[in-house]
């Protein structure tokens, strides 16, 4: 195998992997109600959907053969790390959660 084969897997492998990060991003924001983004003092969910699904595309279009863009998708990288390390923790207190189980070992769930 020659080094520009091995260049290409690896060039292959980092942008499908901002690829994977701006869609993980993306469905993560919208798992989340709209009202939690105002009460964590957060911009809106429309904005940061606007942010990301822009990212998504970005990220698409910069993957082999197409191969465009892929300067931007460093963009999108950073859209995508600011949203999942920044946002995503501050808005989860206010999300509310799914399903009747228990919420973990300290919340039974039943209240008072």
């Amino acid at each position: 195998m020659s080094i520009a084969a091995i260049q290409l897997v690896l060039f292959t492998l980092f942008y499908l992997a901002i690829f994977v990060l701006c869609v993980w991003s993306l469905v993560d924001l919208l798992r989340r109600p709209a009202s939690a983004f105002p009460a964590a003092g957060k911009r809106t969910k429309n904005f940061w959907g606007l942010i990301l699904g822009v990212a998504v595309v970005i990220a698409f279009i910069a993957l082999p053969p197409l191969g465009a863009l892929r300067f931007l998708s460093l963009l999108s990288a950073v859209a995508a790390i600011v949203y999942l390390v920044d946002v995503k923790p501050a808005v989860t207190p206010y999300s509310k959660r799914r399903g009747g189980g228990s919420r973990g070992p300290w919340d039974s769930g039943r209240g008072w």
